[in-house]
């Protein structure tokens, strides 16, 4: 008895000085977040003066007009419904076809089916910036230049593999036996894909959906090549225009930026929520 106490006894400690090791990294790391946010959210409201005396200081007095300008502008507003149009688009394609695709890839035996399902995993490999100068021309010749399709559509085409591989890995887990079951029952294959297999694939159909928006919503070197019109800017070429036109005012600049950043940090805070209660779940249930 007494020889097996010692070691259960120090298992508490152990746990107890993991525990805070973990808690000690956690803050670390949140520490390299946080602090940079709270220096540009607090920087806003100075002027140029108070960041170059009193940089890491509260506010003496507070500028909050750097802010209002801001949300006073009118091309701020529009880029960012620019930025929410162009994401919500090039996601809603790149679910859409990603999902019928995976289904065909998951649930179908036809010759050729690991090949084709290779040649998208291959576009993983493929580097963006590589193919920007003939993307550029191709879409110069079918005149999409300063056009949200000339955007929409390369974001989708390149968030096509991993979308696909994710579900396909999602669709290949659903029992066969549901399958069986709803054939007997009439229903078509494209009827257990749309009324059975998606609804139980929401867990997977949020995660990609919100891959695919933030990966939109940050995208800067096609926009930048696409758009010459000022009116179809995003939010981050507006992000650059606001630093070349006030580059001498870094104050204003953090009040941009800390702006910018509002709409994605809203919105991953909503998704994290659904992603995790989704994905919690269970993707078997009814």
């Amino acid at each position: 008895m007494s020889a097996h106490a010692t070691p259960r006894g120090t298992r508490k400690p152990k746990f107890q000085a993991r525990s805070i090791s973990l808690h000690a990294v956690a803050l670390v790391l949140s520490a390299f977040v946080i602090v940079p946010l709270l220096f540009a959210l607090i920087g806003g409201f100075k002027d140029t003066v108070q960041l170059s005396d009193n940089p890491f200081g509260l506010p003496s007095p507070w500028v909050p007009e750097n802010y209002t300008d801001v949300l006073l502008s009118g091309s701020f507003w529009r880029q960012i419904l620019n930025s929410v149009f162009i994401a919500l688009a090039t996601t809603l394609i790149v679910v859409a076809f990603s999902a019928m695709a995976a289904f065909v890839f998951a649930r179908f035996a036809f010759r050729g089916r690991e090949f084709l399902y290779t040649l998208f995993t291959v576009g993983l490999m493929f580097p963006f910036t590589v193919a920007i100068l003939p993307l550029f021309v191709l879409l110069r010749t079918m005149g999409l230049l300063d056009n949200p399709l000339g955007v929409i559509l390369p974001q989708a085409a390149f968030g096509l593999p991993m979308t696909i591989i994710i579900l396909r890995s999602f669709f290949r887990g659903v029992p066969r036996e549901l399958e069986e079951a709803a054939t007997m029952d009439g229903c078509t294959a494209f009827g257990f894909f749309w009324r059975i297999l998606l609804p139980m694939a929401r867990p997977a159909l949020a995660t990609v959906s919100v891959l695919a928006i933030v990966a939109s919503w940050n995208n800067f070197f096609l926009p930048l090549v696409i758009f010459n019109d000022p009116n179809w800017w995003t939010i981050p070429l507006g992000v650059q225009q606001f630093y070349g036109q006030y580059s001498s005012q870094t104050a204003k600049i953090l009040a941009y930026v800390v702006l910018a950043m509002v709409p994605a940090l809203a919105f991953y805070s909503v998704a994290e929520r659904q992603l995790i209660g989704g994905l919690t779940a269970g993707a078997t249930k009814g």
